[in-house]
């Protein structure tokens, strides 16, 4: 579950690891963006879409989204688990931090700041450099596949991302559709080669294991996939076509 297309990242993870996975995808179109939203509005539309999600009956349930795991995790989990296992989504900060830095870590205005990512910082980045680089408009661009406003999001945040990272961490999940481009941005002249963290890999392998299921990355039969949009079966939004995450999903049979 996401705002929107963020989530194809940690879908199209779950989809390599087990092609045979059936798919419920519940995305917000009717919210999004949920950025600016009060913590309280965004929990609301987040419980909405994890309970149309849940009414499918899965095995678990990814917040594929930092922002909604930063304001709606806890109230997630306390409505639908233990019979449903909420996984979360959080910044790759500790990966991150582990390579010594400097490390800047793009999100969105409303997870920059944040208590929630200040207590990652704290916990997991003790000692190494970190700069917190909000990303305004990137997530909405990326959502709606607007090359130039892309463009003008990455070269914005990359302005404002100091000149000696090393590492830069994707704190929205919508970011890692456009990585190349983050890398492109940021890689400076005569630097080692940027490193990015991103976290749909590791929240897909959570998944996984917390439904006691092992990666069967050569299953043969394809899993079917069904598109939720704020709770009407739909299709996948047209942008998410734009990347290789939203092709590869489509390529799959929708649910019968």
């Amino acid at each position: 579950m996401d705002s929107g297309i963020g989530l194809l990242a940690a879908t199209a993870a779950v989809r390599r690891l087990r092609p045979d996975a059936d798919l419920v995808l519940s995305l917000d179109p009717d919210g999004m963006p949920w950025g600016p939203r009060t913590p309280e509005d965004l929990t609301t539309r987040a419980v909405a879409v994890a309970e149309a999600a849940a009414a499918h009956r899965p095995d678990a349930l990814i917040v594929g989204c930092n922002t909604a795991t930063v304001h709606a995790l806890s109230t997630l989990r306390a409505r639908l688990e233990p019979d449903i296992p909420v996984i979360g989504t959080v910044p790759a900060i500790k990966p991150a931090a582990a390579g010594g830095g400097p490390v800047a870590i793009w999100a969105t205005p409303a997870t920059t700041g944040s208590p929630y990512q200040r207590g990652l910082i704290e916990d997991f980045a003790d000692g190494v450099t970190v700069a917190e680089v909000p990303c305004w408009g990137l997530a909405e661009a990326v959502e709606h596949a607007d090359e130039a406003a892309i463009d003008a999001a990455v070269a914005a945040a990359a302005a404002l991302t100091p000149e000696d990272v090393t590492t830069v961490v994707l704190g929205c999940t919508h970011y890692e559709l456009v990585a190349e481009r983050i890398r492109a941005a940021v890689q400076r002249p005569g630097r080692p080669p940027l490193v990015l963290h991103g976290s749909a890999g590791a929240v897909a392998a959570q998944a996984l294991r917390r439904i006691g299921a092992r990666p069967e990355p050569e299953a043969s039969d394809p899993g079917t996939v069904t598109v939720l949009l704020s709770g009407r079966e739909g299709v996948l939004p047209a942008p998410a076509l734009a990347y290789a995450e939203g092709r590869l999903l489509q390529a799959v049979s929708p649910a019968p």
